[in-house]
């Protein structure tokens, strides 16, 4: 069974909406317009599927952005350009099939071509000893450890350099070459059959 990451379409939002809720106490629950401005603002915001059924999701933010996520702003006064995951989430009956390790491939290409780190944050008072060992597993350090304000869960805030970074900014500056898996995601909007159709 192959594995698609791809950019979510807005049909999408109720679904992951649902997925994220029900995702258990590791990562945070979101409302409808809280998903909503996630899918106009993010950098990042991509789904796997699996049999043409939505096995996961993936969102994230660039330094640049007005993003209000206190685990946010706390790499944003530590450093000056970052790539910020908000959240990953895997369909229960998905996990241990490889989805995320999917993800992280996607966002770290993704990334290492426009900013120097990768981060995000693991919620250390549920049981995160699978979730630590993955993104320790993947070249992620832990910098510190923040208690957020909105909910006094302790989160360790985890950092991955990106390698290539460096030689893709001498290289090419501003200007990627024009290819497929460089491309900013997309906003695409709507059914993808009605926008085949243009209706």
């Amino acid at each position: 069974m192959s594995t698609l990451i791809r950019d979510v379409y807005e049909h999408e939002l109720d679904s992951i909406l649902a997925l994220n809720n029900a995702a258990g106490p590791a990562i945070l629950a979101l409302d409808a317009a809280r998903l909503r401005h996630f899918f106009d603002t993010a950098d990042y915001f991509r789904v796997a599927e699996n049999d043409g059924n939505v096995a996961g999701f993936l969102v994230g933010f660039g330094s640049g952005s007005a993003h209000d996520s206190s685990n946010f702003a706390w790499f944003g006064e530590r450093h000056p350009s970052f790539f910020y995951i908000d959240r990953i989430v895997v369909a229960s009956r998905r996990r241990g099939g490889g989805v995320g390790r999917a993800f992280y491939a996607d966002v770290q290409s993704f990334t290492e071509a426009r900013w120097p780190l990768l981060t995000c944050e693991v919620l250390i008072e549920h049981d995160s000893d699978p979730a630590r060992l993955f993104h320790g597993a993947f070249g992620f350090q832990e910098e510190g450890q923040h208690v957020m304000p909105e909910n006094g869960v302790r989160a360790s805030m985890l950092v991955k350099k990106m390698c290539s970074y460096p030689w893709i900014r001498e290289r090419y500056g501003d200007r990627l070459p024009d290819v497929p898996w460089l491309l900013q995601p997309r906003r695409p909007r709507g059914n993808p059959a009605e926008r085949a159709t243009g209706t």
